[in-house]
């Protein structure tokens, strides 16, 4: 675990160059990369999501590609399409941007559900299927999504199906005056995001993910993950709670931020730090209890503070070091 603990300080290092005080939120992109998931940044408008996408390819020598979504993008615009080539007489397949390994959905909710659609077998599969021919898409893939909850003029929200693609989301939220106040003096000359370099390669990511599933979950901690999945489907203000895909996702979460941490088994605090993001978005509240200004993520921090914790031993001096 300890080449997945140095991949992601390398990369936790190189994006704190760009991004100002948004550490948990790299960790939490890094879980996400090396459990093969995919990131959903839902946040207003100037908080750095876009620079968050992009300093995460910049960072690891993968090939990048940026989709603005539009209203008028096709699903072809993404997929590719067949191109007739008068030389050949024959029909030639070309690559959409899809085709990257890291592939940014710029406000993903502006498109329409039709090219929405054309993202998930991707997402689920890795693969494209394209005028019936399917074409793999090649490892580390990464879908890296952004949307604004607050203007939803001439939007189409993500169906229930299609947001539990991604294994988790999450908010970058405002930076504090301190941390702004830095923002503006790295931004005074020029943008740090031009100069990042690389600082690992695809293979190292693709050997993490590999290392991720190896790590140790002990049954207590099963047990104790399944029964805040299981909360969730009880909870009187959830009319939908967390599905079977949503235990995977937070088994696989907790293990890959056992291994961000230098730890071959998974202790409960890792769990806590990723039931969040991974379970916010695949619960649906009540109407009568959005009336009342219930929060999905107030839910998710009841149960996990009402549900019992099985005791493990005492973290070590990785969790610290870490965490800054």
């Amino acid at each position: 675990m300890t080449d997945v603990m140095g991949t992601a300080k390398r990369i936790i290092a190189n994006a704190e160059k760009v991004m100002v005080g948004k550490r948990r939120q790299i960790i939490l992109s890094l879980v996400s990369w090396f459990c093969e998931g995919h990131i959903l940044l839902e946040d207003v408008p100037g908080v750095a999501k876009t620079v968050l996408a992009r300093t995460l390819a910049a960072s690891v020598g993968c090939t990048f590609k940026r989709v603005q979504c539009t209203p008028d993008l096709l699903p072809t615009d993404v997929t590719g399409a067949s191109i007739f080539n008068q030389k050949t007489s024959e029909f030639e397949f070309r690559a959409g941007p899809i085709f990257a390994q890291i592939v940014l959905a710029d406000e993903i909710n502006r498109t329409t559900p039709r090219t929405q659609a054309a993202l998930l077998e991707a997402m689920a599969e890795s693969r494209v299927t394209v005028d019936g021919v399917t074409h793999r898409l090649a490892p580390p893939f990464l879908v890296i999504a952004t949307q604004n909850p607050v203007d939803h003029e001439g939007t189409f929200p993500l169906p229930e199906a299609q947001l539990d693609r991604f294994l988790v989301r999450f908010s970058l939220g405002y930076p504090t005056l301190e941390e702004e106040l830095r923002m503006l003096a790295m931004l005074q000359r020029e943008h740090p995001l031009d100069g990042l370099q690389p600082v690992v390669s695809a293979d190292q990511i693709i050997a993490c993910q590999q290392a991720v599933r190896e790590v140790y979950v002990d049954e207590k901690v099963r047990r104790y993950l399944t029964e805040i999945v299981h909360a969730t489907r009880q909870h009187e203000d959830v009319s939908l709670g967390g599905s079977p895909r949503a235990s995977i996702a937070l088994f696989r979460t907790a293990q890959a931020m056992a291994a961000i941490y230098g730890r071959g088994f998974v202790q409960p605090d890792d769990v806590k730090r990723v039931a969040g993001p991974v379970l916010m978005h695949r619960m649906i509240l009540k109407p009568e209890s959005r009336l009342r200004k219930v929060t999905a993520a107030e839910i998710v921090a009841e149960i996990v503070a009402d549900v019992p914790v099985p005791t493990l031993r005492k973290a070590g001096a990785a969790e610290d070091e870490l965490e800054g």
